[in-house]
């Protein structure tokens, strides 16, 4: 799928490789849309990847002296669903993170790869947009910094040069005077790209709405604002008869299509249900009533990643040294290869399974530094000095015995393939939250699909591995 593979120790190396590889060269860290378009051969111009998960500093959510909230080029989906700072003062793009894929996903995928894949139904675009944020390019030429709303310049298309790296993303706190939420239409409520998304935020003086940012998102090109709903409500009390007008403003400025997910029409009218649904929640105050206050992540007690202190590459004839379950393995020829690929027909370990190959049915989960992963999602070469554990490793450690066992006393497996996808998130969710509620246990396995038991068996082993904890 590419030819080199590069892990560069600093940010200055990743953009030099940028510049000599002309375009030839595509900056990774979570990877779970680029693995995709490279498998289906959407991707052919890219023949080198600069993976920048080992850069140390990348990761950081802060908060500076200006009231400005910053998220470093590595922060993931769920770094933004996990942050108490970004609950309180930026809620928007918290929900809209913990709103993508799955707990596996969230944990490779990252914000800025969302914003560059530039999706018109990608979910963090309409909270940042919303929220007036801006994004810092950066090349061996100098950096620039570009207004969000001027980044996008159609489908899948930005402003961004071959030889440039989104370095920050930025964007104004939200005041104690301003309130806001994120909604989302599925065709089911985890693992599923957005029919419609929207995002509001109101500014009020007393009773007053003196401002207000409405996005919409999969229904146009790019991100829109729904303007004339957005000056409408300006100066208005937050009414019923107010509301439902500027539902309808917003949904007037929607321009959908008829796709696969759903017609123009039905998208056009969601829009208004949705804002709808968006201004009144905010209104009343219930707009964070059914995001948990600690999202199941799938962390456990993940350590960080070991950053290089060398920059490292990886050719056909290079070598990944790896651990894997306490083993210690050296493979060549595996750098153009998938994790789940690696650890299959390379280490001969077959417990992790391919069910779907695309992120979607949580038969290859693994641990890669200690967090859950999607292991089809990620380039064999991130292995190189990282620690890995399967389903094989985890049988010699304690946690897995109250599940293994629950998991036969209840029934919970059928014809078993996708049983080792589903100890692994049980395992780390038992790791994370010994003791968790019947909702975090359906939050931890909502990456993880059976085709034969329905899920309540596999609920309640879980919920029974967890008392025998």
């Amino acid at each position: 799928m590419w030819n080199e593979y590069y892990s560069p120790a600093s940010l200055q190396k990743a953009l030099e490789i940028l510049a000599e590889e002309q375009g030839a060269a595509r900056i990774v860290a979570g990877a779970t849309d680029l693995l995709l378009e490279l498998e289906r051969g959407a991707r052919k111009e890219i023949r080198a990847l600069v993976d920048i998960t080992r850069i140390a500093g990348l990761d950081e959510i802060r908060l500076d002296e200006s009231d400005v909230i910053h998220l470093g080029p590595l922060v993931t989906h769920n770094h933004c669903a996990g942050s108490a700072l970004l609950r309180d003062r930026a809620y928007p793009l918290m929900r809209a993170a913990w709103k993508v894929g799955a707990p596996q996903i969230r944990n490779r995928g990252t914000v800025a790869g969302n914003l560059i894949t530039a999706s018109p139904a990608n979910d963090t675009i309409s909270p940042l947009m919303a929220l007036d944020a801006r994004v810092t390019l950066a090349s061996t030429r100098g950096e620039r910094v570009i207004p969000l709303r001027e980044f996008y310049t159609g489908v899948r298309k930005t402003v961004m040069q071959p030889d440039e790296m989104l370095v920050d993303i930025a964007f104004p706190a939200m005041k104690a005077n301003q309130r806001g939420t994120f909604l989302k239409l599925g065709q089911r409520r985890a693992q599923a790209i957005s029919v419609v998304n929207v995002a509001v935020i109101l500014t009020m003086e007393g009773e007053t709405i003196v401002d207000a940012a409405i996005t919409l998102g999969a229904v146009a090109p790019t991100i829109i604002h729904a303007e004339e709903a957005e000056k409408f409500l300006a100066g208005k009390s937050p009414d019923d008869s107010v509301f439902e007008e500027a539902a309808r403003l917003a949904m007037e400025a929607s321009r959908p299509i008829d796709d696969i997910r759903g017609s123009a029409a039905y998208r056009r009218e969601m829009v208004r249900v949705l804002t709808l649904r968006a201004l009144k929640a905010l209104r009343d105050g219930t707009e964070k009533d059914d995001t948990p206050p600690r999202p199941i992540l799938l962390w456990g007690k993940a350590k960080e990643s070991t950053s290089f202190s060398e920059d490292a590459r990886h050719g056909e004839e290079d070598v990944i040294r790896t651990t894997i379950n306490g083993k210690s393995y050296t493979f060549t020829g595996a750098h153009d290869k998938t994790l789940l690929q690696l650890i299959r027909d390379y280490a001969g370990l077959t417990g992790p399974k391919e069910g779907c190959g695309e992120g979607e049915c949580g038969a290859c989960t693994v641990y890669l530094d200690g967090k859950a992963v999607m292991s089809c999602l990620v380039p064999a070469p991130r292995a190189h000095g990282a620690e890995i554990v399967t389903i094989e490793g985890l049988a010699n450690q304690e946690r897995f015995q109250p599940v293994q066992e629950a998991f036969v006393h209840d029934g919970a497996v059928q014809c078993g393939y996708c049983t080792p996808g589903f100890i692994m998130s049980a395992a780390k969710l038992l790791e994370e939250r010994p003791d968790p509620t019947k909702d975090e246990i359906r939050q931890a396995i909502t990456g993880n699909l059976c085709r034969c038991t329905g899920y309540t068996k596999i609920v309640q082993a879980i919920e029974d591995a967890s008392k025998k904890g």
